[in-house]
């Protein structure tokens, strides 16, 4: 019988004293670590290990891409003790490994598939001088590539400042989710009662803080159960509140819908909400767990624009600049059956597809 492998151990090489996102080296690459489920620090040992150079901050993808690369210098896959000495030194000494090695500048690009996107991660020399640089390309790392056009370009930059913020105070990423959820439960409060300008404001604070209490978990590395269980469930049940609500608010403005109106806008959006995420699950078992969204590129181009909370609350904004808010949940109604009706024959496509034979596969997995 062949002796079980010796499990590989993450190991930091060197000192820094600057931190990022208020962590040391050895305590970042010990939650990246732990994330990826792989055991890290103590002495070295004989065993294959992961060393990581303490001078240069990276990308978790960066990580796990290390773990399939033997002889991957700023992070290295020893295959044994000769090699991780010989790596250790190199580190230390800031000189080329006499290793097989793959090289940064050539630029190899890493398919996230949690985050919806094919990049080349961020690895910069950490110093003071870089500390701030390093943030920021950690920040957008954390970012998903494929998502709604508002979280994409209207307020990664505030977003990144509130990370900031809340990181060097200690806040954590459930702490940022329940002050958002208090401000969705008072712009909820606001559409009930025809006060839609509050409502939005009140909504684009939730909306902003609900990218920062994700980017925070990435960035400090401190995602968690439950933590994804509070954000992703607080995403998934407010917005056929804020839809309702807005409704029955037209009341204030003399726009209140007669019975068959009401219903029907109700039954298209709410009924439209569920189908579309059931055809979103469907497509993902399927599939290996796969996002509709990232199938193919018009399908990332899509996501820009269906039927979600954002898209749906820029309609809003529109109706209301015009004093129309009735018109606008109308509009919201049809755009959730157009959006629901594209998912519905994108799934039926890929089924077509899988019933030839067929592999379904991301764009972005080929690129």
């Amino acid at each position: 019988m062949h002796a079980p492998a010796a499990p590989l151990t993450v190991e930091t090489v060197g000192d820094n004293p600057v931190r990022l996102w208020g962590l040391t080296m050895p305590e970042r690459v010990r939650r990246i670590a732990r994330a990826a489920g792989l055991a890290s620090g103590g002495a070295p040992g004989g065993g294959p290990r992961l060393l990581t150079n303490a001078g240069y901050a990276f990308d978790p993808p960066w990580l796990r891409h290390a773990v399939e690369q033997p002889g991957f210098v700023v992070l290295a896959h020893a295959r044994d003790a000769g090699e991780a000495e010989a790596l250790r030194g190199a580190m230390r000494e800031g000189r080329p490994a006499d290793v097989p090695s793959l090289a940064y500048e050539d630029g190899p690009t890493i398919f996230n598939q949690a985050l919806r996107k094919r990049e080349t991660p961020f690895l910069l020399p950490l110093t003071s001088a870089t500390v701030r640089q390093a943030e920021r390309a950690s920040y957008f790392g954390a970012y998903k590539g494929v998502t709604d056009l508002l979280t994409k370009y209207l307020w990664p930059e505030w977003a990144l400042v509130l990370t900031r913020v809340a990181a060097r105070l200690g806040i954590t990423p459930n702490v940022v989710t329940a002050i958002g959820a208090a401000f969705c439960v008072a712009a909820t409060i606001a559409f009930a009662y025809g006060q839609y300008w509050l409502g939005m404001a009140l909504g684009l604070v939730f909306m902003v803080l609900d990218t920062v209490d994700g980017k925070l978990a990435r960035c400090t590395i401190t995602s968690s159960k439950w933590g994804n269980v509070f954000d992703h469930g607080l995403d998934l049940v407010h917005p056929p509140f804020w839809w309702w609500f807005w409704a029955t608010g037209l009341a204030s403005w003399g726009l209140a819908y007669d019975t068959a109106t009401f219903w029907w806008v109700q039954g298209a959006i709410q009924g439209g909400y569920v189908v579309q995420r059931a055809i979103e699950g469907v497509f993902m078992r399927r599939n290996g767990m796969m996002h509709i969204h990232v199938w193919r590129r018009f399908d990332s181009r899509f996501r820009l624009i269906t039927a979600r909370r954002n898209p749906n609350m820029v309609i809003l904004f529109v109706a209301l600049v015009f004093a129309r808010p009735d018109l606008g949940l109308i509009a919201v109604a049809w755009w959730t059956a157009v959006s629901c009706t594209v998912h519905a024959v994108r799934l039926v496509q890929a089924e077509a597809i899988r019933m030839r034979g067929g592999t379904i596969r991301s764009w972005l997995a080929e690129a």
